[in-house]
C-alpha cells in the first residue's frame, strides 16, 4: 500500500518512452512521498524487460505475460489492472496519454471508481486545506492541465478516491536515467487468477500500422509556422530553411487547420510535445496550447511582425518582421558563413 504505479505501454518489445518518461516523474514523485516505484507490464515475450525498467528507479517490476495479451485488447488488461490495484492499493497510477492510455485508462478508473485526470503536462506532490470541512489532505497528486480551451491552467485533486490517476502526452516529462546499477525484484503474474474467459471475446484479426514519416519529436532543430506563415506557399520558405539548416518542420494547430500543414507536424496541447536544442517560431503568436508543446526547448526564436506576440515573453531572441524578408536572409547569410 501506499505505493506509486506506472503502467508502462510496450513497442515492439521495448518500453514505450512515454513510459520511461512516466517512471523518471515517478521515481522523483515516489521519493517526496517516501514510498516505492512500482512497474505494471502487459502483454507476451516479456522476458528481461525489467532490466529497462530498472535503470530508472524501479523498485518492483510486476509482469502479466501471456500469449492472449498480444496484441493489446481492452477486457484483460483492465481486468487484470482493477484486480491488481485491488490488492496493492496504490496511491498513484500513472499512464501515457496515447492511444493504449486513452483507452485503458478511463476502463480502469471507472471500474476503481477513482476518477482520472486526462492530458496532464506537469505532476507534483503537495497538501490541500478543505476549510469547508476543517480537514487538510497531505501528500495530494496535484494533477495540473491546461482547460478551457487552454485558456487557463488548472490544478484537480482528488483527496478521498485511489488511486490518484493521470495520463501525460509524450514528451511532456523529461525521461532521465536514476542509476545504472539500480536493482528491483519482479512479481509475476498469474494471469489466469486475473482474467475471466469472457475478457477474450475480441479477438485481432489484423493489425496495420504504418509509421510516420515526418520525425518532429525526435529533431534537434525545428522551423516551426504558425497561422501567421500566412499560405501554404509561404510555408515553403519554412521548408528551404529547414533544408539549409538540417531541420524538422513543425506547425501550430491554427496552421494545421488552415490547411498549410499536416497534422503529423503539428506542435502543442493537441500535437506532439518537443524538446528540441533549437525552435524557430515563424509567424507564431504563442497561445498557451502551443506553447505547452514546445516551452522546454533549449533557445527559442521567434520571428513575427507583432512585437508583443505572446511567444516573445518565453523566446531568447525576437526578431521583428515579415516572414518573406527574414527567412531568406537567415539562408543567405547561414549558407554565408558556413563551410
Amino acid at each position: 500500500m501506499n505505493n506509486l504505479f506506472v503502467i508502462c505501454e510496450i513497442d515492439n518489445g521495448k518500453v514505450a518512452d512515454v513510459s520511461l518518461e512516466l517512471l523518471t516523474k515517478g521515481r522523483s514523485l515516489a521519493n517526496d512521498l517516501k514510498c516505492d516505484l512500482e512497474a505494471l507490464v502487459i502483454g507476451h515475450k516479456l522476458d528481461g524487460i525489467e532490466s529497462q525498467l530498472y535503470l530508472y528507479g524501479t523498485d518492483t517490476v510486476w509482469i502479466a505475460d501471456d500469449s492472449r495479451l498480444d496484441p493489446y485488447t481492452t477486457l484483460p488488461f483492465s481486468s487484470i489492472i482493477v484486480k491488481l490495484f485491488q490488492e496493492q492499493k496504490p496511491q498513484i497510477a500513472l499512464l501515457g496519454a496515447s492511444s493504449y492510455g486513452r483507452d485503458l485508462g478511463p476502463h480502469v478508473s471507472s471500474a476503481l471508481s477513482s476518477g482520472l485526470t486526462a492530458d496532464c503536462t506537469s505532476l507534483e506532490i503537495g497538501d490541500h486545506e478543505d476549510k469547508k470541512n476543517s480537514k487538510t489532505y497531505k501528500g495530494l497528486l496535484y494533477q495540473i492541465r491546461p482547460a478551457f480551451g487552454g485558456n487557463i491552467i488548472a490544478t484537480i485533486i482528488n483527496p478521498d478516491h485511489r488511486p490518484q490517476m493521470a495520463t501525460v502526452r509524450e514528451g511532456v516529462m523529461k525521461k532521465e536515467i536514476y542509476s545504472e546499477t539500480y536493482k528491483g525484484k519482479v512479481i509475476k503474474i498469474d494471469v489466469n487468477q486475473y482474467v475471466k474467459p469472457e475478457d477474450f471475446v475480441v479477438k485481432v484479426i489484423e493489425r496495420h500500422m504504418e509509421e510516420s514519416k515526418v520525425n518532429v519529436k525526435n529533431a534537434s532543430i525545428i522551423v516551426s509556422g504558425g497561422y501567421g506563415v500566412g499560405s501554404k506557399e509561404n510555408f515553403d520558405l519554412l521548408f528551404q530553411l529547414a533544408d539549409v539548416i538540417g531541420a524538422e518542420v513543425g506547425a501550430s494547430r491554427a496552421a494545421v487547420d488552415a490547411g498549410y500543414a499536416n497534422h503529423d507536424r503539428q506542435i502543442g496541447q493537441t500535437g506532439v510535445t518537443v524538446r528540441p536544442k533549437l525552435y524557430i517560431a515563424c509567424g507564431i503568436s504563442g497561445q498557451i496550447q502551443h506553447i505547452a508543446g514546445m516551452q522546454e526547448s533549449a533557445m527559442i526564436i521567434s520571428i513575427n511582425n507583432d512585437p508583443s506576440a505572446p511567444i516573445t515573453s518565453i523566446a531568447d531572441y525576437v526578431i521583428t518582421g515579415n516572414l518573406e524578408d527574414v527567412i531568406p536572409r537567415m539562408i543567405k547569410y547561414y549558407k554565408k558563413n558556413t563551410k
